[in-house]
């Protein structure tokens, strides 16, 4: 029993990280309508620390199970008090006074201190001084030994601080949960890139956000995220989505070939009949590795069209045939071995460094036609030497039959 109460705490706690950085990144998306002047920290002043151009807001953050409800004696309540009370000696409150928020998946019960703190337009239920007795009081008769910190914090105040604070406490009671959360995110992302690229456009914000935050954590002086920061980043992963874009990954574009063993493939046959060099065999290997994954990934992540390669690659073959064919014109049947090597020879300089066809406006990496090339090579529906599929059949044969 012991266990199972540990790992379902430790579930919840995980659930409560991702709440907090799911809610700040939201509010980062929200706060992009109000322009660059604003920024965003986590664990800083509090779970999230929002700074604008009306002030600063410092927010708790509890997700909770479907239920549970806030009493005058709550510990989130409590926790909350502690933090802000604290914050709260630090200030001259008539310039720089922050506003404080609990945001919680929790209920507050009508009549509880957290109802009357709740926001002036929810109801007409904000009421300070009923709030303030009725903390006052679960403070004296309480005997929590959780809440024993925050009620020392409290009593730290003198009755004008308690009530300059809670006139900056707002309770957001039922609030969304991480599924609603993400479910906020997601609907703004469909405003920005359209429904069927909105979950993986979340993704992709989600991924950045996250090692942001961490160095942020790791050195205070990256400091939080930055309304121009973001704007900048949210524009580019944007436009990754626009119909005449797409995206080259950065771990795919800094691929390499090291350790790669690609000796026995097609491709790399093709380019020892030429006799290149074995650096340019290693930057083709290279160019096939980064394209064969960019195009699996642009596959597996649904932002390809259909037939969308198959006419790119019909593209790169008739390209090829007009040369190819040239060649084979100016080569009559008696050409000697050295005529034809330097034809070949030219017709693959032409695809290593001429042969640039985007696949769409805005994706035109070198890479992605070098790679599509020897992945046709592969197949051989592509070679260069005049005479690649007699020979490549002779020397492939023979494995295959071992």
């Amino acid at each position: 029993m012991g266990e199972q109460l540990d790992l379902f705490e430790a579930s919840a706690s995980a659930i409560g990280y991702l709440f907090q950085l799911r809610k700040a990144l939201l509010f980062c998306v929200e706060q992009l309508r109000s322009g660059p002047d604003w920024s965003v920290a986590v664990e800083a002043g509090d779970d999230i620390e929002l700074s604008h151009e009306q002030g600063r807001d410092f927010w708790q953050l509890k997700h909770r199970a479907p239920g549970t409800r806030i009493t005058d004696a709550a510990s989130d309540l409590w926790k909350s008090l502690r933090i802000w009370a604290t914050e709260w000696t630090k200030h001259d409150h008539s310039t720089d006074a922050p506003t404080f928020f609990l945001l919680t998946t929790a209920d507050a019960p009508p009549g509880s201190a957290a109802y009357h703190l709740r926001p002036p337009d929810t109801d007409g239920a904000r009421d300070e001084t009923t709030a303030l007795e009725l903390l006052d009081q679960a403070r004296a008769t309480s005997r929590s030994k959780t809440n024993k910190a925050a009620y020392e914090a409290w009593d730290n105040l003198d009755l004008p601080q308690k009530r300059t604070l809670l006139a900056r406490v707002q309770v957001l009671d039922a609030g969304p949960d991480i599924e609603k959360t993400t479910a906020q995110l997601t609907g703004l992302a469909n405003l920005a890139v359209g429904h069927e690229h909105a979950e993986r456009f979340v993704q992709r914000l989600d991924g950045w956000f996250l090692q942001r935050v961490l160095a942020q954590l790791r050195d205070r002086s990256a400091g939080p995220v930055t309304g121009l920061e973001f704007d900048q980043v949210f524009s580019e992963r944007r436009d990754e989505f626009r119909p005449g874009n797409l995206r080259i990954a950065d771990d795919i574009a800094e691929m390499d070939a090291t350790g790669s063993e690609h000796g026995d493939k097609t491709f790399v046959h093709q380019l020892r009949l030429l006799g290149v060099s074995d650096n340019r065999v290693r930057r083709a290997v290279r160019d096939y590795l980064r394209a064969f994954t960019q195009r699996s990934r642009w596959s597996n992540d649904n932002l390809l069209r259909p037939g969308e390669l198959g006419k790119y690659e019909r593209r790169l073959v008739e390209e090829w045939e007009t040369r190819f064919d040239i060649m084979s014109d100016e080569l009559d049947e008696q050409a000697a071995e050295a005529d034809k090597l330097r034809e070949a020879k030219a017709i693959y300089r032409w695809v290593e460094q001429e042969a640039r066809f985007a696949i769409r406006p805005g994706c035109d990496e070198p890479f992605v036609t070098k790679g599509s090339y020897h992945m046709l090579a592969d197949d051989m529906q592509v070679g260069w030497h005049p005479d690649f599929v007699a020979r490549l059949m002779a020397l492939l044969e023979p494995a295959a039959g071992r």
